[in-house]
């Protein structure tokens, strides 16, 4: 009967044990189940994203679509740097001068390993494309941090792939650019500050700041949100002053002294608002109006709204965050240069890091997330249109199968390392040398290639014009020429 009563009064407490570890199992596997697939769905995504910008890139650069400007002056500034010239190139006129007379990049230079495995254009391109795509991992990260939510972290790291700005970024149809490289490095250097990791957080935003002049402060701006939401004054006072200060230093010192004009070559861009930085500063006390004529456009207003609209307003819930976008968008909206106010170039890199960390961190904050996620992947689905691989298939049939067969026969006959000059169109496909003077400038250079077409130029008339005067001079003389693509050789 004692044994008896023993089975009747344990086995329910038993049973009751059981079905508490039962259901705490049953809990935790949907949750490890939803981890794992939204991981795979971020991984996944990003590495088809990264093949689908990697041949898209690729297929531009082999169909001899890629111009001297920007890709060309990349090459040329990594070829040298890997042959032991650091960060040297050739302005238009075939002259060399130091890229840090144009832009405070040496970011560059850790490209030049690549180089070493690939000497090659496309790894630059490739490359691009990788670390662009590589950004979705902070992303998801910082995401599934704070929104308590891995399906929404995932849709916030597919969302910064299909945003338009981004993906103009992974691929430009005009090249490489350093400051591209800055958007992963920037979403590194905001996780890391977010866990309060500090050492790692100065690693990538010192990385960062060698991407481009203005990125130091961009980062330093992240000092001002750690400041106030960690509460760490002395760390984020010590930031703020450092980023502003490297950036205040290569627009006023560094860039003025490698410039053979003793200035920025992008001054001409702000003249209606001072050129330079002290020029700016004495127009706003003199004369404020200025600025406002100079931002105060429709296309402008328009830029501003494709960048912020797509993340649904999130961002405005985290405003601190956001400070961080400020110098590029001063940048660009005081230029007079267009292409500066538009989706489709890379000046748009110093700023898609804030936004995105701002819309998640605001998501965090709404009371109500139930429809957030879907109504994010809605509007990003729709926008992913607004893409460089769509550009990427029309542009392709711009070049006949005749026109690429010449170029490609025509870059056969140019001896390696001779000083060239070459139009725009086709200036980045001669860049690994030291001399590349950009067509009509003749000066010094042996080699001249040109075509298939002019319309890249900047003045097609003065174009054509030269370059019959060139044919019919007795300096010179016609090695090849078809389907539009001239190659011509200085004689002795």
């Amino acid at each position: 009967m004692r044994a008896a009563s023993v089975r009747t009064t344990r086995l329910p407490g038993f049973e009751r044990s059981l079905d508490t570890v039962s259901s705490s199992a049953g809990a935790v596997a949907p949750s490890i189940d939803r981890d794992t697939r939204a991981r795979f769905v971020v991984y996944a995504f990003s590495s088809v994203y990264a093949v689908l910008f990697v041949a898209a890139a690729s297929t531009s650069y082999l169909r001899y679509l890629e111009p001297r400007f920007d890709l060309g002056n990349v090459v040329q500034v990594v070829w040298s740097t890997a042959h032991g010239h650091f960060l040297q190139m050739s302005d238009p006129r075939g002259v060399v001068i130091s890229r840090l007379g144009s832009h405070f990049d040496p970011f560059l230079a850790f490209l030049a390993p690549l180089w070493w495995l690939w000497p090659s254009p496309l790894v630059l391109l490739c490359a691009q494309a990788v670390a662009v795509a590589s950004g979705a991992l902070p992303v998801y990260w910082l995401g599934r941090k704070h929104l308590s939510n891995d399906g929404f972290a995932a849709v916030f790291a597919v969302a910064y792939l299909l945003y338009p700005a981004t993906q103009f970024n992974a691929f430009t149809p005009i090249g490489v650019h350093a400051v591209s490289f800055a958007i992963p490095l920037i979403l590194f250097a905001i996780w890391f500050l977010d866990e309060g990791r500090l050492l790692p957080f100065a690693v990538f935003g010192v990385l960062a700041a060698t991407t481009k002049e203005e990125i130091g402060a961009a980062v330093g701006c992240l000092g001002i949100w750690y400041a106030v939401r960690r509460g760490k004054r002395l760390a984020g006072a010590v930031a703020f002053a450092l980023g502003s200060a490297t950036s205040l230093v290569c627009m006023t010192v560094i860039i003025p002294h490698y410039s053979p004009e003793g200035t920025s070559p992008f001054a001409g861009r702000y003249e209606n608002v001072g050129g330079t930085p002290g020029g700016m500063a004495k127009l706003v006390l003199t004369d404020p109006s200025a600025f406002v004529h100079q931002t105060a456009t429709l296309h402008k207003l328009a830029f501003i709204l494709l960048m912020l609209v797509p993340f649904l307003g999130f961002w405005a819930l985290e405003p601190l965050m956001l400070i961080g976008l400020v110098p590029d968008l001063a940048i660009n909206l005081l230029s007079s240069k267009p292409e500066q106010s538009t989706i489709f170039y890379q000046y748009t890199a110093g700023m898609i890091p804030f936004i995105v960390a701002a819309s998640i961190l605001g998501a965090a904050r709404l009371k109500r997330k139930r429809h957030a996620p879907t109504a994010l992947l809605a509007v990003m689905g729709c926008l992913a249109i607004v893409s460089p691989l769509v550009y990427s298939v029309v542009s392709i049939h711009s070049r006949s199968n005749g026109e690429v067969s010449a170029t490609r026969d025509a870059l056969k006959l140019i001896p390696r390392h001779v000083p060239v000059s070459a139009s725009q169109t086709l200036g980045a496909y001669v860049s690994q040398r030291r001399v590349v003077a950009v067509f009509p400038h003749v000066s010094g250079t042996n080699w001249i290639l040109v075509g298939p077409v002019a319309s890249g130029e900047d003045n097609p008339n003065k174009f054509r014009r030269e370059l019959r005067r060139l044919k019919l001079s007795p300096q010179w003389r016609v090695v090849f020429e078809s389907h539009g693509v001239a190659l011509m050789k200085r004689r002795s």
